[in-house]
């Protein structure tokens, strides 16, 4: 008897964890600190806040998402070891996994997920084991609490991409998972795909369905070195500094142009001028609204940003397992 499968898109991303199905997508910000034992009383003439998701599962008590960093004592583990299923990893895994039952309604069927990583845990002598450890800690039976109520859910089928490929698939496929007919022609040329994520700056170039090992890249350019820029005298968390920048309160007038010089140097270092014979250059990720109004302008009109950078690597993916459907039913 086959069972059915939900398919779900899967950013682990150091700034926020994305998924996206077929409901739609989620964003949970990668903010994870250790419960603390402690709650301030609201009082007199003080806005009361928000109080960020509280996770229990079987590596212990966390807080996960926005104002974690406010609750707690900050967890930020942002090495490569983190996506071989440290405890931080776990509580947002099952935080979003909450999040998106919240929006879109309890999962009735297994999970069949596709997780994108950076280059940075898919390349090198240790890329095989990265892989089989992220499977293994995902794949299976999960059960936690949230907020004190419980959930559960089985993870039946776990595949690894790069995030770029999400990107990539984003830009070919429809909602459907079907070959856009104007777009499909770009998958046997070159087309160039740029992520700006907060932990890195990841490059690649797809050339007939092949990634080209020379145009390929990943560099800790991310989201992150901004903040860092803006942080010099360490008073801020990373966290709290995003939670600044996603509200519009932190002021990154002086830093921007400094990181996007790193950004773009990157981009000039792994390609030179090559770009100019690309089909086309997509751009996506967080920081690649932060680099909206610069960044695309130096492809002379070959960048191609979509709706919801933030969203489009999850989507992708998610738009990948539909095409990989459709390719077996026949």
């Amino acid at each position: 008897m086959q069972t059915n499968f939900i398919p779900l898109g899967i950013d682990a991303g150091n700034g926020a964890f994305k998924l996206y199905g077929a409901n739609g997508g989620l964003e949970l910000v990668s903010q994870v600190a250790t419960n603390g034992s402690q709650k301030v009383l609201n009082t007199m003439g003080l806005r009361k806040a928000k109080a960020p998701l509280a996770i229990q599962n079987e590596s212990g008590q966390f807080y996960v998402g926005p104002n974690a960093h406010d609750y707690g004592r900050p967890v930020e583990n942002l090495d490569v070891d983190r996506f071989n299923g440290t405890p931080e990893m776990r509580a947002l895994l099952h935080g979003s996994l909450t999040r998106y039952q919240q929006r879109y309604g309890k999962f009735n069927a297994p999970l069949k997920v596709v997780v994108g990583l950076p280059n940075e845990v898919l390349t090198g002598d240790l890329a095989e084991q990265n892989v089989e450890n992220v499977k293994r800690w995902i794949r299976g039976p999960h059960e936690w609490t949230a907020d004190g109520q419980t959930y559960s859910l089985e993870i039946a089928d776990v595949k690894v991409a790069s995030q770029v490929t999400g990107g990539l698939f984003d830009y070919l496929l429809d909602s459907d998972g079907n070959f856009i007919p104007e777009r499909k022609g770009a998958f046997s040329g070159e087309v160039g795909v740029i992520t700006v994520g907060f932990g890195t700056v990841e490059l690649m170039v797809v050339r007939n369905r092949t990634p080209v090992q020379r145009f390929t890249t990943g560099a800790a350019s991310g989201v992150r070195r901004l903040l860092e820029i803006v942080n010099g005298q360490r008073l801020y968390s990373l966290g709290e500094l995003d939670s600044q920048l996603r509200a519009g309160q932190l002021h990154i007038r002086e830093a921007l142009p400094i990181w996007e010089r790193e950004v773009t140097g990157v981009i000039e270092r792994q390609w030179g001028t090559a770009w100019k014979r690309f089909a086309a250059v997509l751009i996506m990720g967080g920081g690649a609204i932060l680099l909206k109004d610069s960044l695309p302008y130096r492809f002379n009109g070959k960048a191609y940003l979509p709706d919801e950078p933030v969203q489009a690597i999850a989507r992708g993916l998610y738009r990948l397992t539909l095409l990989e459907q459709t390719r077996k039913s026949k």
